[in-house]
C-alpha cells in the first residue's frame, strides 16, 4: 500500500510551499494507486488525467498528483483537463484499467471555511507567507481523515486511452537552427521550420 505521509516532506519541497492541495493531491493519488494495485511510476506505467483548469484556484494539487504518482511532466504521462475540477484518473497502461478519485465536495467546502482561506489566502496573501501555526493544522487534517471521509474511489473500468509511443526523430528549423521534435515541423516555402519561425513568417 502506498502510504502519502511518506511523500509529504518531499511533496512540499518540491512545491515549494506549505498548503493543503499539495497534500490533497497526495492523498487522492494514493488511493488511485492503491486501488489499482500499482506502483509508482518510474517510466511511463501510468498516465495521470488531472481536471485541473488553467487559472485553477489550486494548482498545487497537481504536485501532489506528480509526485507521489511519478506522473510528470517531464515524462509526459500527466495531462491537464481543464474542468477546474480536483478530480484524477489513473491508468495503468499494462492492464488499461482505470480508476477516478476525486475529494468530497463537502469537505472542500468546509475548508474554505478555515483561517488559511478566509484570512490569508482569499485576501491575496501568498501560501509561503501563511504562518505555519495557520497551514499546519489544516495539513494535518488533510493527511489523517480517513479516505471515506475525505476521498470518493470510484469503480475500476476499462479505459479506451491508446498512448502514441515517443519520438526520437527530429530536425533542425531551417529558420532558427533550434532542434524540433519530427511532427512539429512546418513546411515554409522549401524550409522546413518550427511552429514560432512558422508563425513569424505568416505575420
Amino acid at each position: 500500500m502506498v502510504d502519502p505521509k511518506e511523500f509529504l516532506e518531499a511533496g512540499q519541497q518540491f512545491h515549494g510551499h506549505k498548503c493543503p492541495a499539495m497534500p490533497l493531491g497526495l492523498r487522492v493519488g494514493a488511493a488511485a494507486m492503491n486501488a489499482l494495485g500499482v506502483e509508482r511510476s518510474k517510466d511511463k506505467t501510468l498516465i495521470a488525467l488531472v481536471e485541473l483548469g488553467d487559472d485553477h484556484c489550486a494548482h498545487c494539487f497537481g504536485d501532489g498528483v506528480q509526485m507521489i504518482t511519478g506522473c510528470t511532466f517531464g515524462k509526459g504521462n500527466i495531462r491537464q483537463l481543464g474542468y477546474g475540477k480536483f478530480g484524477l484518473t489513473l491508468i495503468d497502461k499494462a492492464t488499461g484499467r482505470a480508476v477516478r478519485v476525486v475529494p468530497k465536495g463537502e469537505a472542500q467546502a468546509a475548508q474554505k471555511k478555515t483561517d488559511f482561506f478566509q484570512n490569508y489566502r482569499m485576501k491575496g496573501v501568498p501560501a509561503s507567507q501563511v504562518p505555519n501555526a495557520v497551514v499546519e493544522p489544516l495539513i494535518d487534517k488533510v493527511m489523517s481523515l480517513p479516505d471515506g471521509e475525505l476521498l470518493v474511489v470510484g469503480e475500476i473500468h476499462p479505459h479506451p486511452l491508446t498512448p502514441k509511443e515517443e519520438s526520437f526523430a527530429s530536425f533542425l528549423c531551417d529558420r532558427c537552427g533550434d532542434m524540433v521534435v519530427e511532427g512539429y515541423g512546418r513546411p515554409l516555402g522549401d524550409q522546413k521550420v518550427c511552429e514560432p519561425c512558422y508563425h513569424a513568417a505568416s505575420r
